[in-house]
């Protein structure tokens, strides 16, 4: 793995203009929260080998890696913390009952049942922030089903968590 910044690199400025698009794109950002979402000080991870880019760094943090096979951004607890920050709820959300974020913060998926909103946008395969009723985040995730589905299912994952806040 090679790591670039805006002080050892010509090529960073491109990369980062791709990450931030890619980002517009997933999660429905206009360009300065993407601009705030992955400022000028980030560095990123290219793999050597296929020169694709795998990993984004923050202060020496992991925020997010770039899945390889389709380019898809996946979100550590630290990077859904900082995007969470910059977006307004109910944006990228899906809120759960206070009785079952404490499982959900370990790492455990959310069932439908359990789901008291959702982001309207959010469909089947985005990645989503998983919040309790007081919108902290407990988890970081992949939504299994639309927001309609989510509140009208009584059984089923809804968001398969990849990430709990306390794992």
């Amino acid at each position: 793995m090679q790591r670039l910044s805006k002080d050892n690199d010509d090529n960073f400025y491109f990369l980062l203009q791709k990450i931030r698009s890619i980002a517009c794109y997933l999660f429905h950002l206009n360009i300065q929260e993407s601009e705030l979402f992955f400022p000028d000080n980030i560095e990123i991870e290219i793999s050597k080998k296929t020169q694709r880019i795998r990993y984004i760094f923050i202060d020496e943090k992991l925020i997010c890696s770039i899945r390889p096979n389709d380019g898809l951004i996946l979100l550590t607890i630290m990077g859904g913390e900082i995007l969470k920050k910059i977006i307004k709820p109910p944006r990228l959300r899906v809120k759960i009952n206070d009785e079952v974020a404490e499982f959900v913060s370990q790492g455990r998926n959310v069932f439908a049942k359990h789901v008291v909103d959702a982001d309207i946008e959010i469909r089947p395969h985005s990645e989503v922030l998983v919040v309790n009723e007081s919108d902290d985040l407990l988890a970081i995730g992949k939504a299994n089903l639309n927001r309609e589905e989510m509140l009208a299912f009584q059984k089923g994952v809804a968001v398969k968590v990849r990430h709990g806040s306390k794992k």
